[in-house]
């Protein structure tokens, strides 16, 4: 069984002594990893926080999460992700995804394409990635991009390039990433209307995800890592679990129009809901039974004391 990997996010604004801290924090406290949300509004660019990361630790994976593809092309983003596996001797991960949210896009004047134009995208962005991570002259002629002849530089230190990290709620996404990537993100189903999909957090919507990875991946399916994250409600430490569920059930009615069940909320792998032992029990079971062993918690101290028992394990 693999060993968990918790993640930390690190997304305010703060000074470069500030974020260096908290990522050496995040490595002294048992972290796998720290990562960097990637919006437009309310944070740092995440190429530079994750430079400055680097900078500060030794052992801390480090990566964005996830890095939206429509805000980069290819090629400059290459060299910004390069450019950090150089600089930290090798940590980076490469997560990345079609981009969703549509205020953002909205807010720049830039296109909102359909979602399977956007999927379209990413799979050639991820072709020409690992194209230019290669070191050679790499040409590619596709619908999106077209590359011609370029040796990209730096070359990341890892080889034949750094782990890929693709997520996805729907099933289209979700086979890509069983087909290219070294960790799978299970994100939750974003509707029309950009609104949540409910019933894609509970733990059979989860399954059913984990089951689109298993029939495109092949052979590749025991190699993957499945990680998983909060949605849709802040995690919470509270030994009235029953309670915090109802609050969760009520805002998802209001949201989405879908009441789950007192169990699904409790339940929900996206939903980090109960006491410090009804959390670590809730991990340790969605490590055995669905094969999920990368996690991320939330800020460092969200569920320190959850990290606290189970890293290393």
């Amino acid at each position: 069984m693999r060993p968990f990997q918790f993640l930390a996010d690190i997304h305010e604004i703060v000074s470069g002594g500030e974020l260096a801290a908290r990522a050496k924090r995040a490595e002294d406290m048992g972290y796998h990893a720290v990562v960097i949300p990637d919006h437009l509004l309310g944070q740092l660019s995440p190429a530079v926080a994750l430079a400055t990361a680097a900078a500060a630790t030794t052992s801390l994976r480090l990566s964005a999460f996830v890095t939206n593809n429509d805000l980069r092309h290819p090629a400059v983003l290459a060299q910004d992700l390069a450019s950090i596996d150089v600089l930290s001797d090798g940590r980076l991960d490469v997560a990345i995804g079609a981009g969703w949210n549509k205020a953002a896009y909205d807010a720049i004047g830039l296109a909102f394409d359909a979602t399977p134009v956007r999927q379209a995208r990413l799979a050639e962005a991820i072709t020409v990635l690992k194209g230019l991570f290669s070191g050679e002259p790499f040409s590619f002629a596709g619908e999106h991009y077209t590359i011609t002849d370029y040796s990209a530089e730096p070359v990341p230190v890892q080889r034949p390039h750094p782990p890929f990290f693709i997520g996805g709620g729907g099933r289209r996404t979700l086979t890509l990433a069983a087909r290219e990537a070294d960790i799978v993100g299970l994100a939750p189903r974003i509707g029309k209307g950009a609104r949540l999909d409910a019933r894609s957090i509970t733990w059979d919507g989860t399954r059913e995800k984990i089951d689109w990875v298993r029939d495109a991946a092949g052979d590749r399916f025991d190699a993957l890592t499945f990680n998983i994250y909060p949605s849709a409600w802040a995690p919470t430490i509270t030994d009235d679990v029953r309670g915090e569920a109802r609050r969760v059930i009520d805002s998802l009615r209001e949201r989405t129009g879908v009441e789950l069940t007192e169990d699904e909320a409790i339940d929900s792998p996206h939903l980090f809901i109960g006491s410090v032992d009804g959390l670590v029990e809730k991990f340790l079971r969605m490590r055995e039974e669905l094969g999920i062993s990368s996690i991320l918690l939330g800020d460092l101290d969200e569920l320190a004391p959850v990290l606290e028992r189970l890293a290393g394990q």
